[in-house]
């Protein structure tokens, strides 16, 4: 079974990275989520067709440890080197960028600035991943290449639905030949009536449609690709079946593309909660128990002292955080008083069963480091909780793990300690179901003096 890269870099470009992407660039979320849907395939596309497969291994390899992932939207600008030489390997001339910046951003209604500033974002989310599912599964050239090249398949159904490379001569990096330059005579039979305005050596970049006759014989087609001629002679069965042959598939493609729109566009995403094992934890200053396990999260704009702005959930910890550290509350707090309110983190969260980050916890790790350093005096102490599930010793060492991890991740002198407290704290019962136990898988923070 091929390994899916793309939902592996769709990862990097959830709802949180479109938000603050838009407020940077000044767009519409809308807009910036249907222009990353069409970039997405043409950068994988690009990787897949390049025929510098072996230098792109390197490069790719060399950006799993340069940050990249960790710094997305350092790369809007377009200063990241890695990012430059991968778009030159996979477009080559400024001519092929030119033609999709301007048919993306046409598509997404937004600036080709902006539609730059997004390909520079992709690429460099496609390149991190890349290298480090390269450098995690000990893949070598040859492999990195059939990697690649399992990835056309799945392209297709990647493309948003109103939105196609073909007129740009990329059709066939799609696993299709739809957009190869094709010759078409119509041969009418002896008894039928020539058609007027057709001319025999009119290259289209469309597949020919032949449309039935009320005459019994169907025309012949005759196909002329790169110098050579096959004629072509449809039978005459049922007359529509010919149609349908094409067009069920287009309107499969159509409804496909509609839907990854659709999704795209979504402002308010629908998450779970309670659990840090690749799911998200409600942001509750108490600890309590959530009233349930799906909530809706509606996006906010969190504004730090000095007017920069953060992209996060309402409710969420930036929001809490925030509030907290600019209210008397916080002043006036004692170290005892302060022991007693923790902060969970509502999406960061780990795979399951070990100690590694899940990729779309960075935009949180960003948003607290830029917190802290909007509030220099605030010291933090990083607390991780498992539930009651399995053997206690495994669990205390787990949740250690976690919360080291975290303390690493923000790489602050303001984070003075990381503790974990394995199912120290836990209130439900090992027996109840893996929904029950939620409340009790968290990682959090709390405010020291």
């Amino acid at each position: 079974m091929s390994t899916n890269l793309i939902d592996l870099i769709k990862g990097q470009l959830g709802p949180a990275t479109v938000s603050q992407t838009a407020t940077q660039l000044g767009e519409s979320e809308s807009g910036i989520s249907k222009a990353i849907s069409a970039l997405l395939p043409a950068v994988i596309g690009g990787f897949a067709n390049s025929n510098a497969k072996s230098e792109l291994f390197s490069t790719v390899k060399d950006a799993s440890t340069s940050g990249l992932l960790s710094n997305l939207l350092g790369n809007l600008s377009g200063s990241d080197t890695v990012v430059s030489k991968i778009l030159s390997l996979i477009f080559g001339d400024g001519d092929k960028l030119a033609a999709i910046t301007n048919a993306v951003s046409s598509y997404a209604g937004i600036k080709t600035e902006s539609t730059n500033s997004l390909l520079n974002l992709v690429t460099g989310a496609t390149a991190g991943t890349l290298g480090r599912y390269a450098t995690e599964n000990n893949l070598d050239v040859s492999s990195f290449g059939n990697l690649l090249d399992e990835q056309k398949g799945l392209l297709t159904s990647l493309l948003p639905a109103g939105f196609s490379f073909a007129s740009l001569g990329l059709g066939n990096w799609f696993g299709t030949v739809d957009a190869e330059p094709v010759n078409v005579n119509v041969i009418p039979e002896a008894n039928q009536t020539p058609l007027a305005d057709v001319n025999p050596v009119t290259p289209v970049t469309e597949r020919p449609i032949v449309t039935d006759s009320p005459i019994t014989d169907t025309p012949k087609v005759e196909v002329n690709r790169s110098g050579s001629t096959h004629e072509i002679v449809s039978d005459n069965n049922g007359g529509g079946g010919s149609i349908w042959k094409w067009l069920l598939p287009l309107l499969l493609l159509l409804l496909l593309g509609w839907f990854f729109w659709k999704q795209c566009n979504k402002k308010v995403e629908t998450v779970p909660v309670g659990t840090t094992d690749s799911s998200a934890v409600v942001a509750d200053s108490t600890n309590t128990t959530p009233d349930s396990v799906v909530t809706t999260r509606e996006t906010l704009v969190v504004t730090l002292p000095s007017g920069k702005t953060l992209q996060a959930y309402k409710g969420g910890i930036e929001d809490q955080i925030v509030t907290f550290l600019k209210s008397d509350d916080y002043k006036n707090s004692t170290e005892e008083q302060l022991k007693d309110r923790w902060f969970n983190f509502d999406n960061l969260n780990f795979e399951f069963g070990n100690a590694k980050l899940t990729p779309e916890s960075q935009v949180q790790l960003d948003n607290l480091k830029a917190i802290l350093a909007e509030f220099p005096d605030a010291k933090i102490k990083i607390g991780a909780y498992t539930d009651k599930k399995g053997d206690e010793a495994v669990n205390l060492k787990l949740s250690g793990e976690r919360a080291s991890v975290i303390k690493s991740a923000v790489s602050s002198a303001q984070v003075l300690e990381a503790e974990g407290y394995g199912s120290k704290f836990a209130k439900v019962s090992a027996d109840a179901t893996d929904k029950e136990r939620e409340s009790d898988r968290k990682t959090a923070i709390r405010f020291t003096k």
